[in-house]
This record gives C-alpha cells, sequence and structure tokens, in this order.
C-alpha cells in the first residue's frame, strides 16, 4: 500500500480535500500520513490506514520517506521543501495545491477529465511533480473545454467575479466582519432615526468606508457592498498576475503548440465562495448555439447548461446554486451583436472543489493507479 503524505490537511483547501477523500473512501486505498509544524507528535484523526501520530511537516527525513506527497500548504513551503526534498534524493511524486511550480518544463498542471490523457502519459514517462492549476481557469476549462479541443475559439477574454475566500481563510473572515460592521451600522442609525429614506442609508455607509474602526487588514479596501478590481502582482505587460496566468496556464494545461490568446479582467466581489466568469469567445467559424451547448454539455459529467432565460438563469447561475457542490453550470450562451462568430457566455464554480481539491484527488488516484 502506498505511503501518502498530507502537508496542509487544515486549511481551507486541503479540508476540502479530506471531506471527498472521506466522502470517496479514498483513505482504504493508501497509507495515510499527516503532516503539520504545529501539531506534530499528536494524535492523528480516525482515518482508515492513517498513521497513529502526525508528523513535522518540515521533516525531510520524514517527508522523504513518502511514495506520495500532497501539499495544500501554500507557495512559501514548496519554494522551502520541495528542493531539499529532491536534492536529498527522493524521487516520490509531489502533488501540489500552491502556484510555484506549475510553470517549470518538468512539472504537469493537472485538471483531470480535462488533460487527464497528458497526465497519464507524463506519470508513464516518469514525471515527478503534478500540479493544481489557477482556479478560474481550471473552472474555466471545465466548463468551455471542449470547446478547445473542437479547436474552435481563436481568443478568448475571461472577466472574473472571485470569491473571498480566494484569498484565504482570513480574508473571508474579513469579509463577514466587514459586512457585521455595515450591519451594525445600518441597525444603529435605523433605531436612532426610523423615518431615514434609502439614500440616507446610503450615505452613513459609504461614510463608514472610512471609519477608523472599519476591518480592513487582509483586503487592504472594503471589499464588503464594493468590489475590488484588481487580484495578485502587477506584471511587466500591466496585467495582474492573476489575469496573466489565463493565458499561460491554459495553454499549458490544453498543451496548445499554437497559443490561443486569453485575457481579461479579473475582480474580487463580496461572495463568500465560488468564482463566476463573464465569457467573450471569437471562434474560428460560424457554429450553432445548439452546437455549442451540444459541446458543453458532452465534456463531462458535472457540466450543466443552464438555458439563456431570466428564471433558469438567477436560479442555477450562481454561487448560490453551486457553492459546496461539483457541478459547473454554463449559460448566457448566445451569439453577440459583435458578429456572428462572436459568443457570449457566463459560468461559476466552487474554486475550491473543481478550482483546487478535486484535481489533486484524483492525479493522485491516477498515480496510484500506475
Amino acid at each position: 500500500m502506498h505511503k501518502v503524505g498530507i502537508v496542509g490537511w487544515r486549511g481551507m483547501v486541503g479540508s476540502v480535500l479530506m471531506e471527498r477523500m472521506l466522502s470517496e473512501n479514498d483513505f482504504s486505498k493508501v497509507k495515510t500520513y499527516l503532516f503539520s509544524t504545529s501539531l506534530k507528535g499528536e494524535n492523528a484523526p480516525k482515518y482508515d490506514n492513517c498513521h497513529e501520530y502526525i508528523l513535522d511537516s518540515d521533516s525531510i527525513e520524514h517527508l522523504r520517506t513518502m511514495d506520495i506527497i500532497l501539499t495544500c500548504q501554500g507557495g512559501d513551503y514548496t519554494k522551502d521543501i520541495h528542493p531539499k526534498l529532491r536534492q536529498s534524493g527522493w524521487e516520490g511524486i509531489w502533488i501540489d495545491a500552491a502556484s510555484a511550480l506549475r510553470m517549470n518544463e518538468d512539472a504537469v498542471i493537472v485538471l483531470d477529465p480535462i488533460n487527464g490523457k497528458h497526465i497519464e502519459k507524463s506519470l508513464d514517462a516518469g514525471i515527478k511533480d503534478f500540479i493544481g492549476g489557477n482556479c478560474t481557469v481550471s473552472l474555466m476549462l471545465m466548463g468551455l473545454g471542449k470547446l478547445f479541443e473542437e479547436d474552435l475559439v481563436e481568443w478568448m477574454t475571461s472577466m472574473t467575479y472571485q470569491a473571498a475566500s480566494g484569498a484565504g481563510a482570513k480574508n473571508m473572515i474579513e469579509l463577514l466582519e466587514q459586512m457585521k460592521f455595515f450591519g451594525d451600522a445600518y441597525l444603529s442609525q435605523r433605531q436612532s432615526n426610523s423615518a431615514a429614506n434609502a439614500l440616507e442609508f446610503e450615505k452613513n455607509m459609504t461614510e463608514n468606508f472610512s471609519h477608523p474602526k472599519f476591518p480592513k487588514e487582509c483586503f487592504g479596501h472594503p471589499l464588503a457592498l464594493s468590489l475590488l478590481p484588481w487580484i495578485d502582482i502587477k506584471m511587466p505587460n500591466e496585467q495582474s498576475k492573476e489575469e496573466w496566468k489565463a493565458q499561460v496556464e491554459a495553454n499549458k494545461i490544453l498543451q496548445n503548440k499554437e497559443i490561443v490568446p486569453i485575457d481579461g479582467t479579473c475582480v474580487r466581489v463580496a461572495s463568500l465562495r465560488c468564482h463566476s466568469q463573464a465569457f467573450t469567445l471569437k471562434l474560428k467559424k460560424s457554429v450553432s448555439i445548439e452546437r455549442v451547448e451540444s459541446l458543453i454539455n458532452e465534456s463531462n459529467s458535472w457540466t450543466e447548461v443552464i438555458a439563456n432565460d431570466k428564471e433558469e438563469t438567477l436560479q442555477k447561475l450562481t454561487p448560490a446554486y453551486v457553492t459546496g457542490t461539483m457541478k459547473i453550470p454554463v449559460g448566457r450562451i448566445r451569439k453577440m451583436t459583435l458578429g456572428d462568430q462572436y459568443l457570449n457566455a457566463f459560468s461559476v464554480g466552487d474554486q475550491l472543489l473543481w478550482g483546487a481539491a478535486e484535481p489533486l484527488r484524483r492525479v493522485l488516484l491516477m498515480a496510484l493507479k500506475q
């Protein structure tokens, strides 16, 4: 039975991964070792075939005894531990949620079922590093990947609406604290002036954006009742790094010989979980909406075409419908006034599942079969 070490299992992505593995009975297939710095030496949770004690996540000696290491600990951990492990002679399989190794030539960005065959070939060829992709890129390809596979896309833009939890657990909590701050301010104003009108409430809320006690240590700015149209650092070409990832990662996942241009604007919105995206696609030829919908429906078991009408769109094309599920609804599919080869679409997905944990889980199972 393969020895699998899991690092970062208590964080958001790690917790979702553990839930998926538990629900799918994956722990029965491996000997699991849980790693942590703060909990080393303590009793491990009672999963099937789980080592009794938690091991030290900084211990190269312990880590190098694993056949497979799966980490959701973050990029700084990867940059520190991965080279030390390889230099120690460790030849096991490294599966990682962080972005640190994604663009390395000898690393594969994983998104089965989109590039499952490439993952299998890479395992057979002796590749050892398998990295989860950017959350919005993975969700986009889960929904629209069949259009790329059929070589229909000339270029695409993706305007994202990304949840607070995509920035981390502390950021999600801060959004809730900001919402509470506004809620308390509203109740206080309403109690002191029951005759206040909507514009008076709005003025009071706006003034609270700059209140000295307003919680914004993580985001640096108000997200509640607002949005933040910048995610990650600035790149030399004026994109944010989150926007830059769309083209480079999508084309690497798809193994494209000719680069499909992908660009857009990434925006943080006041949703707790699930990323949404609005797409404009320039197709290489005219394709009927019926054919587009058929391709999307055929792409995988989780994608769901949502009819382009108001009621179904508002019911199903939202984070409220998707959160905590494996669903990838794709809707607002229509030809644009720009021309017959221009396609509009909108999609939503849980960035902690298909955007992070599930691709890692699936490549783990593929590695076990190999």
